[in-house]
């Protein structure tokens, strides 16, 4: 059965994984307001009718969570009118560049080595691990912005699944949303019409060949396992996730609120 996308979301021809995250319910039985919290891939290739369409949210900022080396694959934001844009990388360029390269360019036995029998799953794993323990203050900052102007906002990164995804899934931590609907809006990241395009340097049909595909779908899945290991992280940690946003993104009680105030109903 053919994936239709929801005829309350718009089709953007060069952005992929744009939604709305309003509607999410809160434990205390409030839900996050629409037109405020927006999340997708990136906005490189994004068509006249795609920047039409982003400029009329009425965007205060865009957070951009790629690191140099992903813009030079994708290239810059486009550029929306009166909309802030902050690059804040979640990610080495260094960091993996060796092994994207791969991805891009490995035949099937070098993509076998690197990612077969559980390899690439937990690359995925890790990653989450070590942005949950090691980018607190690029997530404080966008915590504390939130608070204080920077809504409505929309996050990205390449895919609008791993860093954007550990962006939001922690904005909503932070407003108290249900775990289970965090986990759900995470995983809208797999609908067909949602998925990152696999993008090989060859274009022989070896090169996008079942077992190919297989052994790339741990790394564009966006997969519970994954978004868990964040939750687990947090926990082992700093115990809860009220003392991971106040020891470690510095979110206090009174920001929290505030927070509160600007996205939710």
């Amino acid at each position: 059965m053919t994936q239709q996308v929801p005829s309350t979301e718009p089709e953007l021809t060069g952005v992929r994984n744009f939604r709305d995250v309003g509607g999410l319910p809160t434990v205390d039985g409030r839900r996050v307001r629409h037109g405020v919290l927006f999340r997708s891939g990136h906005l490189a290739h994004a068509t006249d009718e795609d920047a039409a369409f982003l400029a009329s949210l009425g965007l205060h900022t865009v957070f951009d969570f790629r690191n140099a080396a992903d813009q030079k694959l994708e290239g810059p934001d486009v550029e929306l009118p009166g909309v802030l844009n902050v690059n804040l990388p979640l990610s080495d360029p260094a960091d993996g560049a060796e092994f994207w390269k791969m991805v891009r360019d490995g035949d099937l036995d070098q993509l076998r080595a690197l990612l077969d029998g559980g390899q690439a799953a937990g690359r995925m794993i890790a990653s989450y691990r070590t942005i949950i323990k090691y980018r607190t203050a690029e997530h404080s900052r966008v915590l504390h912005a939130l608070a204080e102007d920077s809504v409505p906002t929309l996050m990205h990164c390449a895919a609008g699944k791993d860093r954007a995804g550990l962006s939001i899934a922690i904005t909503l931590l932070a407003l108290g949303v249900e775990r289970e609907a965090i986990v759900a809006d995470y995983l809208e990241s797999n609908a067909k019409h949602r998925r990152y395009r696999v993008h090989r340097s060859s274009t022989s049909a070896s090169a996008y060949s079942p077992e190919v595909m297989q052994l790339l779908s741990p790394l564009f899945d966006a997969r519970a396992e994954y978004l868990q290991t964040a939750f687990d992280t947090v926990e082992e940690t700093w115990g809860d996730v009220d003392t991971y946003l106040e020891q470690g993104l510095k979110v206090t009680p009174k920001t929290r609120e505030r927070l509160r105030e600007r996205l939710l109903d």
